[in-house]
This record gives structure tokens, C-alpha cells and sequence, in this order.
């Protein structure tokens, strides 16, 4: 199997089900932190942002092993 069918294959049934996920967590985290609502979607982006940046670390990780075995 190629990588590139095997990614397309797992963005395309597990990836959506990360999105609002992830934003409803970034909105009740910086919910908790702020008040009003320009400072909660800053931190929620900022947060956001970071937590895609994480899974993709860890999807990278993760496929990198799966080629050595």
C-alpha cells in the first residue's frame, strides 16, 4: 500500500472527527482563562494552532514507526 493512499485512507475516516474536537476545546479552554470574547478566540486560536501542530507531530512519529517494522 502506498503512503499516499494509506494517509488519504486515514484523513479521509479519523482527520474530520479531530476538527470539532479540537475547536470546542480551544473555545471552553480560553472560555475558562477570559471573559470577553476577543480574548478567548485569540487564546482559542493559539491553542488551536498548537494542538494541530501536536497531532501532526504525532502522526508523523507514528507513520515514521510503521515504516521501520
Amino acid at each position: 500500500m502506498h503512503v499516499s493512499s494509506l494517509f488519504a485512507s486515514w484523513a479521509s475516516t479519523q482527520l474530520w472527527y479531530s476538527i470539532p474536537l479540537i475547536v470546542s476545546i480551544s473555545l471552553v479552554y480560553g472560555a475558562t482563562r477570559h471573559e470577553q470574547m476577543g480574548p478567548i478566540l485569540h487564546h482559542a486560536w493559539r491553542m488551536g494552532k498548537w494542538m494541530v501542530g501536536f497531532v501532526l507531530v504525532i502522526m508523523a512519529i507514528l507513520t515514521l514507526a510503521s515504516w521501520a517494522c
